[in-house]
């Protein structure tokens, strides 16, 4: 199995138009933040004095017995107490136009591309269900240890099983490809089917 940089000429036959100059960077920035809040759960919860189970009355009187002042004892300062100001469920989540996400895509796209580390080939296909036949085929195709992104229209079931514990290495579909994806790997592997499929999402 062999694999070739796909350059910007290439891009461009499969009709993807490169941006060479530094329009995107903000969309980029502003999906990747998206995708990271839209992880959060946002299910951090502290009582405050209100809500913690402890008595309403007051611990001592008010005057006389020589120490400060106290009107109750779910006090935030107080060990047991509630927590002043402390988390509350909350989403996270941010919108963001599709128009926008396909900018960020693009320009993240075309960055890695312009770069030199975007690689193509016909096809990526394990004959056999084994961890070693899957880096050998890598190490032909990428430097030895570095993190390999796989994008292809499909995988066969022993491609899939050949590559599930090689942890540098993520196997992934052209339709779920987001810009994290592009960013985070040193090498992209792409099938030239995925390409077409990509080129598509960046138009509709």
């Amino acid at each position: 199995m062999s694999a070739t940089i796909l350059t910007a000429e290439e891009a461009k036959e499969s009709k993807i138009e490169l941006i060479i100059n530094a329009k995107g960077t903000q969309a980029v920035h502003d999906v990747v933040v998206a995708l990271r809040a839209n992880r959060r759960s946002g299910t951090a919860n502290t009582k405050t004095k209100g809500e913690v189970a402890l008595s309403g009355a007051k611990p001592w009187r008010q005057k006389g017995t020589g120490r400060a002042r106290a009107g109750y004892k779910s006090s935030p300062v107080w060990t047991g107490g509630g927590v002043a100001f402390g988390p509350k469920p909350r989403d996270y989540s941010k919108k963001i136009p599709k128009k926008i996400k396909r900018l960020a895509l693009l320009k993240a796209l075309s960055s890695r591309i312009l770069s030199g580390d975007v690689l193509v080939s016909d096809t990526f296909q394990v004959a056999e269900p084994k961890t070693k036949k899957f880096l050998a085929i890598l190490n032909g195709i990428a430097p030895k240890n570095s993190k390999v992104l796989v994008i292809s229209h499909s995988f066969d079931e022993n491609t899939l099983k050949a590559a599930r514990n090689v942890q540098e290495t993520l196997l992934l579909l052209a339709r779920n490809v987001n810009v994290e994806h592009l960013l985070a790997f040193d090498k992209i592997l792409i099938t030239r089917d995925a390409l077409n499929v990509i080129a598509e999402r960046l138009i509709n």
